[in-house]
């Protein structure tokens, strides 16, 4: 007999996410249906070998005014030709982390890229959505928890 699987979970255009392997914060985060891959806004990256394996550093920004970025390190880091918001191509370091978004947690890929001109340091694409999330455009913060609304909303 085959079970049922779940409905997807709806989100809003905007969430609280967690990045665990990379930071103990939560992070706000923008929902892109439009963007078929994830970002993270990384600066000062670099590729380096450790161990006969390519690793990436970067500098991960938490948003929301935070002044200081966490450093991070992550395994296995590839490349790939990405197309921005603009239509630009850009060949971007691809990296794989745990993503948890309300109470589902799963594996996604991320692009890093210099988000320091848009809003949100992390924006979910299409990719991590899908056959997870139904997104809801006119609602915000739909799987954050009671306290983080709270806060968002005393910060305007």
């Amino acid at each position: 007999m085959a079970t049922a699987k779940a409905p997807p979970a709806l989100v809003g255009w905007r969430e609280m996410v967690g990045l665990p392997d990379l930071a103990s914060v939560r992070i706000p985060a923008k929902i892109d249906t439009g963007a078929r891959t994830s970002s993270l806004h990384a600066t000062d990256i670099e590729r380096f070998d450790r161990d006969g394996q390519r690793w990436v550093r970067f500098l991960l920004d938490l948003g929301q005014g935070r002044n200081e970025a966490v450093t991070c390190e992550v395994p296995r880091a590839d490349r790939r030709i990405i197309t921005s918001s603009n239509g630009e191509a850009q060949d971007r370091f691809i990296i794989r982390t745990r993503l948890v978004l309300g109470e589902y947690a799963f594996r996604a890929e991320f692009s890093l890229a210099d988000r320091s001109d848009m809003k949100f340091p992390i924006l979910i694409g299409r990719t991590a959505l899908k056959s997870r999330f139904l997104v809801d455009p006119g609602r915000s913060y739909l799987q954050s928890t009671r306290q983080e609304r709270k806060l968002l909303k005393s910060q305007g």
